[in-house]
């Protein structure tokens, strides 16, 4: 089978913006800066993205803009067209700055956004066993199950277990310990265990690896961040927010008055605007 051709790109039909022709050869050099999960969804956001961009060029030349290009911090400078782009996008299209009170708005309706992440110091020992295989699985929690009766009825005996029984290298030379941890830093169900229990308590977790004797030592709860201090993040975000919804908005706008043949801004899955 050719595999070439199942990999290729889709030849599209010819695309114009009144009556300015999109080539294909141009689609396919901006395929690169729009990778996607199939060839066809990049062939796609490339082809929406030029045309957004023949959209605010022509837009900009027919009202007759024309500023100076800028550079940004590293020297990199804007191509006029760039600049075309940008002086009409500042001028056509107004956004309000957020105000503290949709600010304080956005803080308690998404509360959870702005909460730091519990910290939990623990150690582990983890008896290991694949997950699909049922016998070793249970004698990893047999053996789980005999050296959490040992380290409850003797504490002290926690690092001497670890050291040689963990199949966790990297913790058993510590005595078990993990240090501190935070939410995303193992896995799902580990955290979920972690939860459930109290500073001082042992017991055994299973997880994808197999069964780990667990000892939390410390649970240090996540702090929320006061507004004072998360509101210009929020404003920011609330700005970019309604500017991407503004900007999008001009685009259907111009997107209606033009005459554009081989390919609909609307439906193809992709932001109006990248």
């Amino acid at each position: 089978m050719d595999c070439s051709v199942s990999n290729a790109l889709p030849k599209p039909k010819a695309i114009s913006v009144n009556g300015v022709v999109i080539s294909r050869e141009t689609i396919a050099q901006e395929v690169q800066n729009h990778p996607a999960d199939k060839p066809i969804h990049a062939w796609q956001a490339a082809a929406r993205a030029l045309v957004v961009r023949e959209l605010l060029l022509q837009e900009a030349t027919r009202l007759g803009i024309a500023t100076e290009a800028l550079s940004d911090p590293d020297g990199r400078r804007e191509t006029a067209e760039e600049a075309a782009m940008r002086a009409l996008v500042e001028r056509e299209v107004k956004t309000p700055e957020p105000d503290e009170a949709a600010c304080q708005r956005f803080y308690e309706q998404n509360i959870q956004r702005f909460r730091l992440g519990d910290l939990y110091e623990v150690a582990h020992i983890l008896i290991a066993a694949p997950r699909g295989d049922q016998t070793a699985r249970a004698s990893a929690r047999e053996s789980a199950e005999t050296i959490l009766a040992a380290v409850k009825a003797d504490p002290a005996a926690f690092a001497d277990m670890a050291s040689n029984h963990s199949a966790c290298s990297t913790s058993a030379v510590n005595g078990g310990r993990l240090g501190q941890i935070a939410r995303g830093q193992t896995v799902t169900e580990f955290e979920a265990a972690l939860e459930r229990m109290q500073p001082g308590e042992m017991a055994i977790v299973e997880t994808r690896y197999g069964y780990h004797v667990v000892r939390l030592d410390r649970h240090a709860v996540g702090k929320t961040l006061p507004f004072e201090l998360a509101k210009e993040r929020i404003a920011g975000y609330l700005a970019a927010s309604v500017q991407h919804r503004s900007l999008a908005q001009y685009i259907s706008i111009l997107a209606g008055q033009a005459e554009i043949t081989g390919f609909s801004l609307v439906g193809t899955g992709t932001p109006l605007v990248q």
